[in-house]
């Protein structure tokens, strides 16, 4: 675990940073400086791009990670990374013609609801060009086992020129529209600034040599395509949907609340990026011991971690949207907590995703993406209309926990392996306490002394609950430096 704790570490520092960043955009300067539909049309922009992200790309971000360590040799090496650079525009180009085709009768459909979107639609294919090409870069870096970088342009750079646009916006140097498109050109720029620096970890011999397995890349990226796009689908359709049956400002009370939320799978994200390419060499040489042992790892360490957020922030989301003080906003609530559960079962995976993308077995995560795509969009088509932005929410937890068992219990069965330990229950077990021991219980100060205040406590008793247990060898190991 040596370099995926290193860099994993590293990662979760530039992933907190770029969400403290994030969280001062989302829940002050998107808040207070755009117009509420303005917010609501950047996040339904990204959120179609990232949709169609995996079509756009032909799936090669993950084709890299999959493919990368069969080739032995550096000439191998290089062809296979210059089809993957080269083969999305087998896709874009094409797309792009039809999509000018088709453009009034895509944009008149998108905008049924909310008027607003007819004259931004083609951003959304603009964005997910940018947004796809950076990945690819980014799995090229990845492979290289160099993920630090990479994840700081993914996590910081972006938002921090969020933070500067929305500034300009307050002191009316540009206007909210001219802010959509100054959003869009800083994914491109991302794009550029991965693309320089993939080549500067790694350059290849520019020399077009398609690879002597490519007809098992063509099947692989077709899958990934199709589950991959269903994926995107699980995580952002909700956004999507939610414009095309409520006003578009509700998109921005949901997103806020999924954006707190989205804190908890902090340490996931981290881990994903040097994890992944480790369990897709494990699974190429057969090495399914220190597979399960990856797997076990990660899963409670992941829940430790994960579900000390998990309570830091569902036990003072109150006052934290006091802190915000917009009231319209507190619609939000519900699904923070709810989508937080649906994270916590995400923490419970481990590096399960990974197992399967990058096994011979990938076909079935897949179904089961196309599966879980369906089953949110039946969801959401019938809870948003029911109960509005809270049924979004409970579609994604509903999904997350079902399909979640199913691709454990899968592994199991493939592979006699699976993440859960005695363990797994005491840290569910002190989760559960101590939400419930502190989940009525309240301090009269001001907000953000309330939070300071609770937080401290929590943490206290967690990690001295965590360490008398002896959850995690690792986790236990980092505290035994401490007196605590």
């Amino acid at each position: 675990m040596g370099i995926v704790l290193r860099q994993s570490f590293i990662n979760t520092v530039i992933i907190f940073i770029g969400f403290a960043v994030g969280g001062i955009n989302v829940l002050f300067l998107f808040t207070h400086f755009l117009h509420e539909d303005y917010f609501g049309l950047i996040t339904f922009l990204l959120s179609a791009a990232n949709i169609i992200l995996p079509l756009v790309v032909f799936g090669m971000q993950h084709t890299i990670i999959k493919f990368y360590f069969f080739y032995k040799t550096k000439q191998e090496q290089d062809g296979f990374l210059i089809t993957a650079l080269f083969f999305p525009l087998v896709i874009i180009i094409p797309l792009a013609l039809v999509g000018s085709y088709f453009y009034v009768a895509i944009s008149n459909w998108l905008s049924v609801e909310n008027s607003m979107l007819k004259e931004y639609t083609y951003l959304i294919f603009l964005a997910a060009i940018f947004m796809g090409y950076f990945e690819l870069f980014h799995s090229w870096t990845k492979v290289q086992l160099n993920t630090i970088f990479g994840n700081f342009i993914k996590e910081l750079f972006a938002r921090i020129c969020t933070s500067f646009l929305l500034l300009a916006v307050y002191f009316q140097w540009i206007t909210n529209e001219q802010f959509i498109y100054a959003e869009v050109i800083v994914y491109g720029l991302r794009a550029f600034i991965m693309m320089f620096y993939a080549f500067y970890v790694y350059k290849p011999v520019f020399k077009i040599k398609l690879p002597a397995n490519l007809k098992e890349i063509l099947s692989f990226s077709f899958y990934i395509i199709v589950g991959g796009s269903a994926a995107g689908i699980l995580l952002e359709i909700d956004k999507f949907m939610i414009p095309q049956m409520q006003q578009i400002a509700q998109v921005a009370y949901y997103s806020v609340g999924i954006y707190i939320a989205s804190v908890i799978s902090i340490p996931t994200r981290a881990m994903q990026q040097i994890t992944s390419p480790i369990t897709a060499k494990d699974m190429i040489d057969n090495n399914v011991g220190e597979v399960e042992k990856l797997y076990k790892q990660t899963s409670i360490n992941l829940l430790i971690i994960g579900g000390l957020l998990f309570l830091m922030i569902n036990l003072n989301i109150a006052d934290l949207y006091e802190i915000i003080n917009k009231p319209q906003f507190t619609q939000g609530i519900l699904v923070v907590l709810i989508i937080s559960f649906a994270n916590i079962m995400e923490l419970a995976l481990g590096t399960g995703n990974a197992i399967l993308v990058n096994s011979k077995y990938y076909r079935i995560f897949f179904y089961m993406s196309i599966a879980m795509a369906l089953s949110v969009v039946f969801l959401n088509k019938w809870l948003i209309a029911l109960i509005g932005i809270n049924g979004a929410a409970y579609a994604t937890l509903s999904v997350a926990v079902v399909y979640g068992f199913v691709k454990i219990f899968y592994i199991k069965y493939k592979f006699k392996i699976q993440p859960f330990s005695i363990d797994t229950i005491k840290i569910l077990v002190v989760i559960g306490f101590l939400f419930v021991a502190f989940y009525f219980w309240n301090f009269k100060f001001i907000p953000i002394v309330n939070i300071l205040l609770k937080c401290l406590i929590i943490l206290i008793l967690y990690v001295f609950l965590i360490k008398k247990l002896k959850i995690s060898k690792d986790i236990n190991t980092l505290l035994l430096k401490f007196p605590l």
